[in-house]
């Protein structure tokens, strides 16, 4: 059998204590998406989805987001009440994965971030 050589990365970052008025704003999520791509030299495919959804509980209110790239996606969900963001950045070219890292929690302004980098 032949070796499977690798299909993508995925970096996965756990945002915690975010600014609530960046994490609640259509617009600047929208900017988050625009720059993130720009900055890692992703080209979007699509148009941004960024729907406000999970009233059901109090802990799931908030923004999602999907932005398909043409190498794959990003994606974001968001906690008003906990003050948290979920990104995934998912890609089948290798992107600078500390600049993902280092810009997300800036544009967020959390005060705390777990991250993990996966080979897939």
């Amino acid at each position: 059998m032949k070796k499977q050589k690798t299909y993508g990365y995925e970096l996965v970052m756990d945002l915690y204590e975010c600014d609530l008025e960046v994490i609640s704003s259509r617009k600047k999520l929208q900017e988050f998406v625009d720059t993130l791509c720009k900055l890692i030299k992703m080209k979007k495919f699509g148009k941004t989805l960024i729907p406000y959804f999970g009233n059901n509980a109090a802990y799931t209110k908030g923004f999602s987001l999907v932005q398909l790239i043409e190498t794959s996606s990003i994606t974001g969900h968001f906690s008003e009440l906990w003050k948290t963001a979920y990104i995934n950045v998912f890609s089948c070219l290798p992107y600078d994965q500390a600049l993902a890292k280092k810009f997300t929690r800036e544009f967020f302004k959390a005060k705390r971030m777990k991250a993990r980098f996966l080979v897939r």
